[in-house]
């Protein structure tokens, strides 16, 4: 068990899709655990339900009660650290609510307490070369993947979130002042892993520098913006791209935008409606993506191409290309304000 933090994920069986997702994303052990106002065990919620959620329209207004999972995987607790493990296995599951012959919560077994992070072979890919220039003037003189947040450069935030879920091979494409990022990671054995570089003539866009990849990987790669800070698991994410059979999976975040104004509904200069104030929500790329090793051959190499016409042209093939709906804090840092909300997103995580 975690110590009593599943204490803190435990809500009622009113809240509503948003507040799931607060609690996600505070606890952060991928889990709500629903109890009635009497203290008896309803069922659970996890992030792959809220994902689900989202995909199927549901907004963060909309209540739980349809989401619950009222038989989940339970054990009393007289059962043992190897047996949970063992289950865990063989259900593929990664937490199991501790519940007593009163169908009271006792605690929670949690998978990253009881087996150490496995490593993962994939690759990941890096786009640091953008010259970040509506961050000026901090980025006059420093590249933008090496401003520093927290007193790190956000690069190295994204290399060792990414080295705690098991990622070790790590290749930054590189173009605007790229010898300084060079200089600074190196081989990247001063933060024990492995860097490699793609070198960039010109600026080939958010998939264009994959070309420059001189070998053909044999696993799935993770590639993400240099400037994207955010408590994705780049491991989950592989995981659902593995499980629905994707070519080409992109991380998406759910964003809503409120009309400030009242919208009048015509037909010709006929009036057959008002909406006051519409919200509108739709999907934004989060710059966070899954490829197969079998897309790169899709690009011309030293040609630019950004990530949306890629994933056109693997949809236009007949290849499946689809969204992993994220609910995890992230921000990209791309003007001045971003960078001064991320140093306080990273300020409050390390207190």
């Amino acid at each position: 068990m975690m110590n009593e933090i599943w204490r803190d994920a435990i809500l009622p069986p009113n809240s509503n899709i948003g507040e799931v997702v607060k609690n996600l994303d505070k606890v952060a052990i991928k889990i709500a655990l629903i109890a009635s106002e009497s203290g008896l065990f309803v069922g659970t919620i996890s992030d792959g339900d809220i994902r689900r959620a989202l995909l199927k329209g549901l907004n963060l207004e909309s209540p739980i009660d349809s989401l619950i999972n009222r038989s989940p995987f339970v054990v009393p607790p007289n059962v043992g650290r190897d047996m949970v493990t063992r289950m865990m296995m063989l259900n593929k599951i990664q937490q199991i609510p501790i519940i007593n012959d009163k169908h009271q919560i006792m605690g929670l077994h949690l998978w990253d307490n009881l087996a150490t992070q496995p490593k993962r072979s994939n690759v990941m890919v890096i786009m640091a070369g953008g010259k970040g220039t509506r961050l000026y003037p901090y980025t006059q003189e420093c590249p933008k993947p090496l401003v520093r947040i927290a007193g790190k450069p956000m690069l190295e935030h994204i290399i060792e979130r990414a080295k705690l879920e098991g990622f070790n091979h790590f290749i930054l494409a590189v173009h605007h002042l790229g010898h300084m990022i060079k200089d600074y990671f190196g081989d990247g054995s001063r933060l024990q892993c492995e860097i490699e570089y793609l070198d960039e003539k010109e600026p080939l866009g958010t998939a264009g520098a994959l070309s420059l990849i001189n070998f053909l990987p044999s696993t799935p790669l993770i590639v993400t913006n240099g400037d994207v800070i955010t408590d994705i698991r780049y491991g989950d994410l592989l995981d659902f791209h593995a499980l629905h059979n994707a070519t080409a999976t992109m991380a998406v975040r759910f964003h809503e935008w409120a009309n400030p104004f009242g919208v009048v509904s015509t037909n010709g200069i006929e009036i057959i409606g008002f909406e006051e104030k519409p919200v509108n929500r739709s999907y934004i790329n989060a710059g966070i993506y899954a490829l197969q090793p079998s897309v790169l051959v899709k690009l011309m190499q030293n040609q630019h191409c950004d990530m949306p016409t890629l994933f056109e042209k693997i949809r236009s093939d007949g290849d499946r290309t689809i969204v992993y709906p994220m609910h995890e804090p992230w921000l990209d840092v791309g003007i001045p304000d971003d960078l001064i909300r991320a140093q306080k997103k990273l300020d409050k995580a390390s207190k």
